[in-house]
């Protein structure tokens, strides 16, 4: 057995010991081994895609979906180059991921030779860990010295900061095997199928108990880590819940379903300081939300790994674990207000949307998540279907959201959701719009030989980048003599047609023009790829955004509330000094 072929062996089975199930892989020739000791691996799925780009966002959704990490296989040179912006979401996100890249023999860099780049700490420090591993750089007897670099690999991916880790392996001639010989001596595993290396486990962190205060608020973002966590301490504390909806606690029941709205309100805001702001997970959706957490008196961030994430810099105290305290003050009255606003907030904007014939896209979010099967995955595209859903979609008990707020990027969004699909193992969906489409088409291939995923793509086809009508941009659009300049740099109009994309990928497309129609696909499902495409306007949809803001303001006006909620005799002695 040559020592390409003994090394990728020994990769191979190593990770499959740690826990590896799936390898998402590009062909090439210096990775040849180790597809073919993939690929023969009883344990490991392998999914085979022509685009690396693709394939490591595909491999970012398997481990998004799953918790474990999954591993994506390159070629080298500028193979490896196409992995980064997968590695970036995967260190902004805190998803493991393996970035395997096989690259040529050291002594061939920096002399001009074909397809051959320095690939040493490519993605600089967007990894947990960087190691070259080669077969002629190691000791006499390789064994130890391969299997506890996997190990190690391994227990960096998925440790208290997991995230991508990059191993760099150069495999010299011959690429493929002899033979399909046994392994020689000296490259086994454990007897007993173990990893060379265990990880003890670190036990239950202690949780410290949260302050004694009445006006507490607790903030779940994008990558809480222990959402049920959250939701018992709401229950415990009476404190308010808002949760974004990729944090794992909007489901709950408890939370509330409108808090863009109210704390992108600046009056409601003001009215409600807070004693304490509790954060799980990255809070930074939401404009209003980063602006109430610089007014917060005091601000604890549960956070059990190194990494803080504190995007406003208010943090008075970081802890791993919070548990309510030790006496809760009862908040009934400050809960109250939370949620007479809520619900205020929420009634009036079903309203505003149902009176309005045809599908807006806020409505088509808050339908989808309504029409979802039971133990459905949706996956939220960047933009404008996120804050959609933040602001108009209900919790679902069951239903699971996850989305790429890492860096939140429109990169590779398609292929996470495929990989996510791949994982979930029953009825996947994504809300995106149509230039994220366009961004990662190739993420509607399927590797060869491999049946599509259960997954059910939604489109809002507006014909161009809705995000920026809501941003300073869309002000300076309705400027006379700006409107031609900022449609063309930022509004972006493709004229692609969503049915033609679909028909190159071979995925089933629909066209829906009525809520009934929207229901009707997304329970249709059959399995297999499908777009199901809603076509809006976007001028129409902003002026849409704008009215909404109205109904907000104007419907929280009457919900400030006062001190004398606490206590009915208090309003009582007020209302007579």
């Amino acid at each position: 057995m040559n020592p390409s072929t003994a090394l990728a062996t020994v990769l191979t089975d190593e990770l499959a010991r740690c826990g590896l199930t799936d390898a998402v892989v590009c062909p090439g020739a210096r990775n040849t081994a180790l597809l073919l000791a993939l690929e023969r691996h009883p344990a490991i799925r392998v999914h085979v895609r022509i685009d690396e780009r693709s394939a490591g966002f595909c491999a970012l959704g398997l481990g998004r979906c799953t918790g474990r990490p999954a591993a994506v296989v390159c070629t080298s040179g500028t193979a490896a180059a196409n992995l980064h912006p997968a590695v970036v979401e995967a260190h902004e996100s805190g998803t493991p991921l393996l970035v395997l890249t096989a690259d040529r023999p050291a002594e061939m860099r920096d002399i001009g030779s074909n397809q051959v780049i320095d690939q040493t700490r490519l993605y600089g420090t967007a990894v947990r860990w960087f190691c070259e591993i080669a077969p002629d750089t190691a000791p006499a007897a390789p064994g130890p010295y391969w299997r506890s670099t996997i190990c190690q690999a391994w227990r960096r991916t998925t440790g208290t900061d997991p995230g991508p880790v990059h191993l760099d392996v150069p495999f010299r001639d011959p690429l493929v095997p002899g033979t399909l010989a046994e392994l020689p001596a000296g490259l086994d595993g454990r007897p007993d199928g173990a990893p060379w290396t265990r990880t003890a486990d670190r036990g239950e962190v202690p949780a410290e108990p949260a302050p004694q205060v009445e006006r507490g608020v607790i903030i779940c973002g994008d990558g809480c880590r222990n959402p049920a966590a959250m939701v018992a301490l709401a229950e415990a504390t009476g404190w308010p819940l808002l949760a974004e909806p990729t944090s794992g606690a909007r489901n709950a029941g408890i939370a509330l379903r409108a808090p863009r709205a109210l704390l992108g309100d600046p009056g409601f805001a003001r009215a409600h300081p807070a004693e304490l702001v509790v954060t799980s997970g990255r809070p930074g959706l939401s404009r209003g939300t980063l602006a109430y957490l610089r007014t917060a008196r005091s601000h604890i961030v549960v956070e059990p790994g190194p990494r803080v994430p504190d995007p406003v810099r208010t943090a008075s105290l970081v802890v791993p674990a919070l548990a309510p305290p030790e006496r809760p003050v009862p908040a009934g009255w400050w809960t109250r207000r939370w949620r007479t606003a809520d619900a205020a907030v929420s009634a009036a904007l079903d309203r505003e949307l149902d009176r309005r014939p045809g599908l807006d896209e806020p409505r088509v979010a808050r339908d989808l998540v309504r029409a979802l099967p039971e133990r459905a995955l949706l996956l939220a595209g960047p933009s404008m279907p996120i804050r959609d859903l933040d602001l108009v979609a209900p919790g679902r008990p069951g239903i699971r959201m996850i989305a790429n707020r890492g860096a939140s990027g429109i990169d590779g969004v398609v292929s996470t959701a495929v990989g996510a699909a791949l994982a979930h193992g029953g009825p996947a969906y994504a809300l995106i719009g149509d230039l994220t489409l366009l961004h990662d088409r190739n993420g509607l291939l399927p590797g060869p030989g491999e049946a599509a995923p259960d997954l059910t793509i939604v489109v809002l086809a507006n014909d161009g980048g809705g995000i920026f009508s809501e941003l300073e941009h869309g002000d300076l659009g309705r400027v006379p003599g700006w409107s031609t300049t900022v449609e063309r740099l930022f509004g972006t109009p493709h004229g692609v047609q969503v049915g033609t994309v679909a028909a190159a990928a071979g995925a089933r497309h629909r066209l829906v023009r009525g809520p009934g129609e929207l229901t009707d696909a997304i329970r249709a499902g059959a399995g297999g790829l499908r777009i199901v495409e809603v076509r809006t306007d976007r001028a129409e949809q902003s002026a849409l955004r704008r009215e909404l803001r109205e109904v907000i303001a104007t419907r929280l006006a009457g919900c400030t509330g006062s001190d004398a909620e606490r206590d009915p005799a208090l309003g009582a002695r007020g209302a007579g000094a």
